[in-house]
């Protein structure tokens, strides 16, 4: 039905950039919110940045002024450019949305919560 697929992970040493995109496909009909969760090695799964399809944006206070979210409506798409990272950025990052989709079955609408993959993310010197 829906599908998130996340892109853009890698290797990067600290003070350097990486641009993750994740693009929800399959019958969408509107978007609430879309946004990024990472999970560290030993730690519990957090929020690091959403965005509403109006444009608001939240961002987790450990990447304020550092990590940049956008999204693309039209595409399904949101993005997460990082800037400036450090070794504590280094996680899984997951793709999470908060999408209208249609029930294949029975043709009603709802709102549903879609998690991707996840993409590693590994920032080390």
């Amino acid at each position: 039905q829906v599908q998130l697929v996340e892109s853009g992970g890698g290797l990067v040493q600290p003070g350097g950039s990486l641009r993750l995109s994740c693009a929800a496909s399959g019958s969408i009909f509107g978007i609430n919110t879309m946004g990024w969760y990472r999970q560290a090695p030993g730690k519990q799964r957090e929020l690091v940045a959403d965005i509403t399809s109006g444009g608001r944006t939240n961002y987790a206070h450990s990447v304020k002024g550092r990590f940049t979210i956008s999204g693309d409506n039209a595409k399904n798409t949101v993005y997460l450019q990082m800037n400036s990272l450090k070794p504590e950025d280094t996680a899984v990052y997951y793709c999470n949305a908060d999408l209208k989709v249609r029930d294949s079955q029975s043709g009603s609408f709802y709102w549903g919560d879609y998690w991707g993959q996840g993409t590693q993310v590994t920032v080390s010197s």
